[in-house]
């Protein structure tokens, strides 16, 4: 793997984790109100996830193109 798979793998991790113990009432993070580490939490997880999922993905037209190209090489599968 390389390294910034390794940081949105971890990071989207830690981003779950914060969110399980938001959602089972836990505090983890120190000195905010109970709605306000809901909102953030979420907040955080879901652009986490939502970058993980984009950087993980063909979705742009460059994405596109290096998906093509590893298709021609057989390092890719083809949509079905």
């Amino acid at each position: 793997m390389d390294k910034g798979t390794v940081i949105r793998t971890t990071v989207l991790v830690l981003a779950l984790i914060n969110q399980f113990l938001v959602t089972a009432g836990l505090n983890p993070i120190p000195g905010s109100e109970q709605l306000w580490g809901e909102i953030i939490a979420f907040g955080l997880t879901a652009t986490v996830a939502v970058w993980t999922w984009f950087k993980n993905n063909y979705v742009t037209a460059k994405g596109k193109k290096q998906k093509e190209q590893l298709q021609k090489v057989g390092l890719a599968k083809g949509d079905k």
